[in-house]
């Protein structure tokens, strides 16, 4: 049987979901100018900058492979209220953290902020309460009958 869906958690929902698209959408942007930019990794001098640039591109190949896909998945998912929604967005806050991660010591050693950081702090942030919400709520998800 399905369960009644408060209206508030609806509508939670449904901003996560805009939420997911809006990333998805911002990291295709990001990606694309910073790839038009970007030097080719032969261009450098030493291999400490290859190895640097080499992590940059990694990271948006990683990113249009994995986090596009599951964020786009998880919006659509989360709004039509099906189980791969759930658990994508789930998998994409995990890359969220991840990714985070590494960039934000990679900032902190280096003494800058890079666009990237700017850009999706406010996402990275949101994700921790998306992921509690979505885990403490996963029966709107999860366990449907008919």
């Amino acid at each position: 049987m399905y369960r009644i869906l408060n209206p508030n958690k609806s509508t939670w929902i449904k901003v996560f979901a805009l939420t997911n698209g809006l990333a998805a959408f911002l990291h295709i942007v990001f990606w694309t100018i910073a790839f038009s930019r970007l030097p080719a990794i032969s261009a450098q001098k030493n291999v400490a900058d290859e190895l640097n640039l080499a992590t940059t591109y990694g990271f948006g190949v990683a990113d249009f492979i994995w986090s596009v896909p599951l964020l786009l998945i998880g919006s659509i998912g989360l709004w039509k209220k099906m189980e791969i929604g759930w658990l994508a967005a789930l998998l994409a806050n995990a890359l969220y953290w991840y990714s985070f991660t590494v960039i934000l010591i990679r900032d902190w050693a280096s003494t800058t902020i890079s666009p990237g950081t700017i850009l999706f702090l406010p996402f990275a942030l949101f994700l921790f309460w998306i992921s509690y919400f979505l885990w403490k709520n996963r029966s709107i998800f999860l366990y449907k009958t008919i």
